[in-house]
């Protein structure tokens, strides 16, 4: 009796934790990546040009977009991790590709209320700004690079290759950590790559001269 009455004792202590330090942890845990992510987009919103009833307008679409991006790969995430712990292998990864296709077509959705809440504050210009801070600059720098590298190249080519490079940011948008954004990059420029060789472009001896001198120009800045 006395053992039970013990475990008892425990387990309300347990059950008092859970109910009333548990959604204090949570709510700790949420107000600090509100900070992050207000601080990311507020240095997003810095570059505008805004008006300040504009700019506070603004990073609070930006701020719902980390967030809501964040509750979708986080689901997904916990999904997987769940299949994984409690199904066997094959049907673990049935289940989460199914489950990653229906997060793909929240991801696809969100986009575009994103695209349009901005729509509604900012002009073409500033929201291809944004698009291109929240990955990175990616697309600018590495087009750039393409046309340095290879300067040869037909304004045909030259489209395709942005054309791709478009397709890659609106793709890393949707990413959730700075590494998956990278990784839809590193997708594309490989489309890029099989492009220009299917077009007879010879891109590998460019790419290694390129690079010579943009490590040339690198060291003499130094000096």
């Amino acid at each position: 009796m006395n053992d039970f009455k013990k475990c008892l004792g425990i387990c309300s202590i347990v059950m008092l934790f859970l109910v009333i330090l548990l959604p204090k942890l949570y709510a700790f845990e949420q107000d600090d990546y509100t900070q992050v992510i207000t601080k990311r987009a507020q240095k997003i919103v810095d570059k505008l040009n805004l008006d300040n009833a504009k700019r506070l307008a603004v990073r609070t679409i930006i701020v719902r977009q980390y967030r809501d991006l964040n509750t979708i790969h986080t689901e997904l995430e916990q999904k997987e991790q769940s299949y994984k712990a409690s199904l066997a292998k094959e049907d673990a990864k049935l289940q989460s590709e199914k489950a990653y296709e229906i997060a793909q077509a929240k991801l696809a959705k969100l986009h575009g209320k994103y695209l349009k809440r901005l729509g509604k504050e900012l002009n073409e210009e500033q929201i291809e700004q944004v698009k291109n801070e929240m990955t990175y600059n990616v697309l600018p720098i590495t087009y750039k690079g393409y046309l340095d590298m290879l300067p040869s190249l037909t304004e045909t080519q030259k489209a395709q290759i942005f054309s791709y490079l478009t397709e890659a940011r609106e793709k890393a948008m949707d990413a959730g950590s700075s590494e998956a954004k990278h990784a839809w990059f590193g997708k594309y420029k490989g489309k890029i790559n099989n492009y220009l060789s299917k077009e007879g472009v010879e891109t590998k001896i460019a790419r290694q001269v390129w690079e010579k001198k943009l490590k040339e120009k690198q060291q003499s800045q130094r000096n």
